[in-house]
């Protein structure tokens, strides 16, 4: 499942390669990642050293990004300063339209790269939640984790967002997503406030999006086990064949992933940011070549308007 779900992506992405910005091009990881993506074709790179040297360019960003956040009470003059920021200004020229994407943070933590994205880029609503998330692949199986990066404590409004641009995600990376909303509770065997916000979270995914197959609130169990499922929530609309996991919290997201990753060998691929504008995607500090030039495909795939089809 994995080598066909990798190969069909870079394949897609090799088809309409996006222009990608790497800042962190002091890193030696970072240096490899580059020259297999170049080779492979599946993005091409943005190398921005020599960009940042030109005066005149760091001007003119630097104009632009104060135009853009001036109302929030930047100067010209601290925008000059940001423009000395790899991320800041990397983030700049896909705001600008001269790169479709950026990926960052092998070197740095994920607010470096998310505080310039959200200033930026934005969201794609006002208000709107971002959110991370990752592919876990197990055997034969291709499951979407989410919130496994950003919302430390989602209400339900925000989970329900969460849901939704996981599912749109799921959709473009040719997955038909079955939604489960994940609590230490299946279908009102436990009362307790985290639960009611899991279940209004449902309630509300059901209403704005009645189009979804969505179920909750329900133990990851009942969610990826159907005898289980049949036992604990018979006329659940998801029985047992879950694929896209929807976490309570951050702890239980993040905690979850890595478990599976290193307990069950599972391979974990992302993280991956949704709701920006355009793709802003954040490395983990313990990244490795391979996951650059995945990370690399996967965002030329995001740029791309037509859904990836999954054989």
């Amino acid at each position: 499942m994995l080598k066909s779900f990798l190969e069909l992506v870079r394949r897609r992405a090799r088809q309409q390669p996006a222009r990608i910005v790497f800042p962190e091009t002091f890193d030696e990881r970072t240096i490899k990642a580059i020259e297999r993506i170049r080779k492979e074709g599946t993005a091409v790179p943005i190398i921005i050293d020599k960009m940042m040297e030109d005066a005149k360019l760091r001007k003119r960003y630097a104009e632009a990004l104060f135009d853009l956040r001036k109302d929030k009470g930047m100067t010209l003059d601290e925008a000059m300063k940001l423009m000395k920021d790899r991320n800041y200004f990397g983030v700049m020229t896909v705001k600008i339209g001269e790169a479709d994407g950026l990926i960052s943070g092998a070197n740095c933590p994920s607010h470096e790269t998310l505080r310039p994205a959200l200033q930026i880029i934005k969201t794609k609503e006002k208000f709107h939640k971002v959110s991370g998330f990752f592919f876990m692949v197990l055997g034969n199986k291709l499951l979407l984790f989410a919130d496994c990066m950003v919302n430390i404590e989602p209400n339900s409004h925000e989970l329900m967002e969460i849901a939704i641009d996981s599912a749109e995600t799921a959709k473009r990376f040719g997955i038909e997503p079955r939604i489960a909303m994940l609590s230490f509770s299946t279908n009102g065997s436990a009362k307790h406030p985290s639960v009611d916000r899991v279940r209004e979270a449902t309630q509300m995914i059901r209403f704005h999006r009645p189009d979804l197959i969505c179920d909750g609130e329900m133990q990851v169990d009942a969610a990826l086990v159907p005898d289980v499922c049949a036992r604990k929530f018979p006329d659940s609309r998801v029985p047992g064949n879950a694929n896209v996991l929807i976490f309570p919290d951050l702890n239980s997201a993040n905690i979850s992933y890595k478990l599976v990753e290193r307990l069950a060998k599972a391979q974990a691929i992302g993280p991956i940011l949704q709701g920006l504008q355009k793709p802003v995607n954040d490395l983990s500090r313990g990244c490795t070549v391979d996951d650059i030039v995945q990370l690399a495909a996967i965002t030329s795939v995001e740029v791309q308007d037509t859904p990836l089809i999954l054989i």
